[in-house]
């Protein structure tokens, strides 16, 4: 009697729980460990092994290696921000002090206020020879651009900070994200002054992260030709086997029963697109804990949809609403396509004339929507966007 009155006071999934575990095992128990929201670390980077090498080796080698001046560019969803995060861990696992800025305006004044409260801090403490692990301090913005006095000051300030961190046997990381959102005029002062840091020999790093649009108008302003010896990483999507491994590895540690060719199918729907391989992941860890730890043939194929759905509104969507009529008009051309599509095809298509679709052909690479396959093609960069046009004629 006692048994059944503690059982029925158990709530419904707690009773299922415990029918499961004795008629077919445990259940998974584990916290889903996809998140597919931006910048989220994922539970394992997938095929970017090596791209932080000369990184890591640049923190060894201190001011002036190249690998401390780096750009991560890509389409949306390719894994910009996750790569940054995994740069600011092997900064601080090497004893850097890491600062994290994303280009929303006056970002050179949140900069310039972490840079101040970190100097106070060694200042507070000249004795000190701890490692620095790392920082976060509450934003602090101003009004306008930097005047050229307070450029002065933010460089000053900058070299009093770096000397510091210098006689620690440290240095200092800045990363600045979303370089698409800037306003031009503060790139091109904080790439100035870390370029004057350079100069003196001072232990800094910098590491932008953008869409390929905004990297090429960086590069190409005069007062950041220096970045031009930046180590420029194109991030692409990863190999599917890659990403089947990664599933079937993460499942099975956590007692989730899915089939191989099951496995491969959510794989390839990933296109090895970093994004959509957490969605997708995250989607089969719901259906495989609402299916007492096992995933059907049924379940996978509702994992896939929802992840797929779920791109469309949060990467496709955002990723058309700055495409102009024409931009539209192209890519709508290509989505005729299921394989890679031809200037001539799209020329034909179109009616325009060719100097007019090669503009828009590298606007549209420009702005990661599509990608160069070779000579005179191109193809979607985004997975998924050439359905979704041919889903919606009139996007």
């Amino acid at each position: 009697m006692g048994i059944f009155t503690t059982f029925t006071s158990l709530s419904k999934f707690t009773k299922l729980t415990y029918i499961h575990l004795i008629l077919e095992g445990p259940v998974p128990t584990s916290e889903n460990p996809f998140r597919p929201t931006a910048g989220a670390t994922p539970p394992e980077v997938i095929g970017r092994s090596g791209l932080l090498d000369e990184f890591e080796y640049g923190l060894e080698l201190g001011s002036g290696a190249p690998g401390l001046l780096s750009i991560f560019t890509g389409a949306r969803g390719i894994g910009k921000t996750v790569m940054l995060g995994a740069a600011h861990t092997v900064a601080r696992e090497h004893g850097w002090a890491v600062i994290a800025e994303t280009a929303t305006g006056t970002f050179m004044g949140r900069i310039g206020e972490k840079m101040r409260r970190l100097t106070q801090e060694l200042a507070d403490n000249p004795e000190s020879r701890r490692r620095i692990t790392g920082l976060s301090i509450a934003g602090f913005s101003i009004t306008s651009q930097l005047t050229p006095e307070r450029q002065v000051d933010w460089r000053e300030l900058g070299e009093t900070l770096l000397a510091l961190l210098d006689e620690r046997g440290t240095g200092l990381l800045i990363t600045v994200d979303e370089i698409h959102a800037a306003d031009r005029t503060e790139l091109a002062q904080l790439a100035a002054n870390v370029q004057h840091f350079i100069q003196d020999r001072l232990p800094i790093g910098l590491i932008f992260a953008g869409l390929p649009s905004a990297v090429s108008d960086l590069l190409n302003e005069g007062v950041a030709t220096f970045l031009r010896r930046a180590d420029k990483i194109d991030l692409h999507a990863a190999a599917v086997r890659d990403v089947e491994k990664s599933y079937t590895d993460t499942f099975a540690a956590a007692d989730i029963s899915i089939q191989p060719e099951l496995v491969r199918e959510a794989a390839v729907a990933t296109g090895g697109y970093p994004f959509l391989i957490q969605l997708i992941g995250y989607f089969l860890w719901r259906e495989a804990e609402k299916n007492n730890g096992t995933l059907s043939s049924d379940a996978v194929g509702r994992a896939i949809a929802g992840g797929i759905r779920r791109n469309e509104r949060v990467v496709i969507e955002a990723a058309l609403a700055a495409a102009s009529a024409k931009d539209r008009e192209f890519l709508h051309a290509m989505s005729i396509d299921d394989e890679p599509s031809t200037t001539a095809d799209i020329i034909h298509r179109t009616g325009s004339r060719p100097t007019l679709v090669a503009k828009y052909r590298n606007r549209l690479i420009d702005a990661g929507l599509i990608e160069s396959t070779g000579h005179g093609k191109v193809d979607f960069a985004i997975p998924g966007l050439g359905e979704y046009l041919r889903k919606n004629p009139d996007a």
